[in-house]
């Protein structure tokens, strides 16, 4: 699996980006997690992941598990403290299906899903790369999707279509960022590996500028643009629109219930 693993060696790049009020962890130890239990007998569970400045309580204080738990009450929320510490040992993505996906499967859920912002919604993209079509639904949240020379050099090309990357090479800032975009240009191969996946993004998002790159291989309705920035008080409203709409589908869909028999008529 390590040649499908996206690796992140260069931990001074990151580091900086992601500085200002980062949650940090110890990658010696196992994930950190908190469960939240269904209001109503679990049938799915929704993992959550944190923004580079989340740890368990940040999460709790979002509102995001309200979000799922009231338009969802039949699902189990995970938090997931994957930090940036386990982004810099290159194997987040193992670890998150070793410790906390796997496990969730094993319980028997009828779906599981993921969701992260920022730093998270990196993370998501991360595990889907590396373990495609684990997931019955991806929220990406504003994620980091790199940083401005390589979004400049796949716009100025035409997008992520005509996009063409030089070879893979050793590990660089760069070269993890350009593998990042393989995977979403992939998807451009095969529209169906993006059937359940949603985008939400604040309107003044400092992030907003590469997100319309990953906008044309999302599919009709599941973007969202909302007025706000990069923080939960965009992120938590959008994942409760996202899970109403998932309801709204679903009750469009199901089947109407059959006429009942007319009573026969006694003489």
């Amino acid at each position: 699996m390590a040649s499908r693993r996206l690796r992140l060696p260069y931990a001074p790049l990151l580091a900086l980006l992601l500085a200002a009020c980062t949650a940090h962890g110890d990658p010696a130890r196992p994930i950190p997690t908190a469960f939240l239990a269904a209001p109503q007998p679990a049938t799915r569970v929704f993992v959550v992941l944190p923004g580079r400045s989340d740890d368990l309580r940040r999460l709790r204080r979002s509102g995001v598990a309200d979000a799922i738990q009231s338009t969802w009450p039949d699902t189990d929320v995970v938090f997931a403290e994957l930090t940036i510490d386990y982004y810099l040992k290159s194997d987040a993505p193992r670890r998150l299906h070793d410790e906390v996906v796997a496990p969730l499967r094993a319980r028997g859920y009828r779906e599981v899903w993921l969701a992260g912002p920022s730093l998270g919604g990196l993370g998501s993209l991360v595990y889907d790369r590396t373990y495609p079509q684990d997931i019955d639904g991806l929220v990406l949240l504003a994620p980091y999707l790199g940083d401005a020379p390589v979004i400049a050099e796949i716009t100025a090309q035409g997008g992520v279509t005509a996009w063409r990357p030089p070879p893979p090479e050793a590990p660089s800032p760069q070269n993890w960022q350009r593998d990042l975009w393989r995977h979403v240009q992939a998807w451009s191969r095969d529209p169906t590996r993006t059937h359940n996946v949603w985008l939400a993004y604040g309107d003044s998002d400092p992030l907003r500028i590469a997100q319309p790159l990953l906008e044309p291989f999302i599919p009709p309705g599941h973007v969202l643009v909302r007025p706000g920035g990069h923080s939960w008080d965009v992120w938590t409203p959008a994942l409760r629109e996202i899970l109403q709409s998932q309801v709204q589908a679903h009750s469009a869909s199901a089947p109407l219930p059959a006429a009942p028999a007319p009573t026969p008529h006694t003489h």
